[in-house]
C-alpha cells in the first residue's frame, strides 16, 4: 500500500490541522474537574479527522439522507473525540462541547442517537461492531451506496460479540463495512497485553476472511490511504489496524493508563492546550 503522493500535502497538513482542533476541541469538552476519557480519546484523534474530513460523505444539514455514511464509535468512552470532530463539521455550535456530562445537555459520556450526527447508541464494550454489521447489511437490502466505518479500542477485543460480528460481516460479504482498531495497547488498568492479549490483531481478522490494512494511526497520509484502499475492496469487510498512542498529543498523559478516565487540573489543561498546539 503505497502512501498518497506528495501532490496531497495541502490535504494532509489541512487534516492535521483539522486533528489539532478535534484535540483541542476534547480538552473543552473534558474541562476542568471533570472526570472523563482523554487518553482514548486523543489517541484515536487523527484517524477520527481523517474519516470526518476526507472520506466520509455527511453533511449537518442532511443527518437522514439514507446515502450518507455512517460512523460509530464502539468504544464509547471516546466520544469526546466524536463530539469534538462533530462540532468542528458544524452539527452544532463549538460552545455545547463545554457543557458535555452536565444534567440535560446534548453531549453525555457515552454516546446517544439523539445528538446530532452520533448514529447509535455505544458504550457497552464489544456492541458497536454488531450495530455497524446491521447498518451495513441493511444498506445491501435497500442497495444504497453508503459505507459504514466503526471504531474499536484493542481492549474491547476481548469481548465475543466483536468477533461473532467480524463472523457475520464476511459471511454476508460486507464490503460497505470498515473497522479500525484504535491499538494503543494500553486500557483501563495497564498494558491490554497484560491483561488479555489478544496477539496478532491482524492475522485473526485475515482468518475471518477480512481484508487487513496496518498503519501509523497518528501518520495522516496513513490513514487516508487505508481509508481510500478500504473502500475499493469488495466481496469482504475491510479492518484497518491503527498503531496508536495513549494520550497522543498531550504529554504527560500519553503512554499512560493514568487518564484513561481522570480529570484535568487547571495547570494540567493549560500544559495540554500548550503541549497540542506544538505538535
Amino acid at each position: 500500500m503505497e502512501k498518497k503522493s506528495e501532490v496531497d500535502n495541502n490535504l494532509i497538513e489541512s487534516l492535521r490541522e483539522k486533528a489539532r482542533r478535534i484535540r483541542l476541541g476534547i480538552i473543552d469538552a473534558l474541562g476542568i474537574g471533570n472526570r472523563g476519557h482523554l487518553g482514548g480519546s486523543m489517541s484515536c484523534a487523527d484517524v477520527v479527522a481523517g474519516l470526518y474530513f476526507y472520506k466520509m460523505r455527511h453533511s449537518p444539514d442532511k443527518r437522514t439522507d439514507p446515502n450518507r455514511d455512517r460512523f460509530i464509535m464502539s468504544k464509547g468512552h471516546s466520544v469526546l473525540t466524536q463530539y469534538a470532530a462533530l462540532a468542528e463539521a458544524g452539527y452544532f455550535e463549538k460552545a455545547v462541547l463545554s457543557t458535555t456530562k452536565s444534567l440535560g445537555s446534548i453531549l453525555q459520556g457515552h454516546p446517544e442517537h439523539t445528538t446530532p450526527g452520533i448514529e447509535a447508541n455505544t458504550g457497552s464494550l464489544g456492541q458497536g461492531l454488531s450495530v455497524g454489521v446491521g447498518m451495513a447489511l441493511a444498506g445491501k437490502v435497500d442497495a444504497r451506496d453508503y459505507r459504514v466505518y466503526v471504531i474499536v479500542g484493542d481492549g474491547e477485543l476481548a469481548e465475543g460479540q466483536i468477533w461473532e460480528a467480524a463472523i457475520a460481516a464476511n459471511h454476508y460479504a460486507l464490503d460497505n463495512l470498515t473497522v479500525i482498531i484504535d491499538t494503543n495497547g494500553i486500557q483501563a488498568m495497564g498494558k491490554t497485553r497484560d491483561r488479555y492479549d489478544i496477539h496478532n490483531i491482524s492475522g485473526r481478522f485475515a482468518a475471518f476472511g477480512w481484508k487487513t490494512f496496518e498503519i501509523d494511526g497518528h501518520d495522516i497520509a496513513d490513514v487516508v490511504t487505508a481509508l481510500d484502499a478500504a473502500s475499493v475492496i469488495k466481496e469482504r469487510p475491510s479492518v484497518i489496524i491503527a498503531r496508536t498512542i495513549k494520550g497522543k498529543g498531550v504529554s504527560f498523559a500519553e503512554n499512560t493508563h493514568n487518564y484513561h478516565n481522570n480529570l484535568l487540573t487547571v495547570e494540567e489543561r493549560e500544559k495540554a492546550v500548550a503541549s497540542i498546539m506544538s505538535m
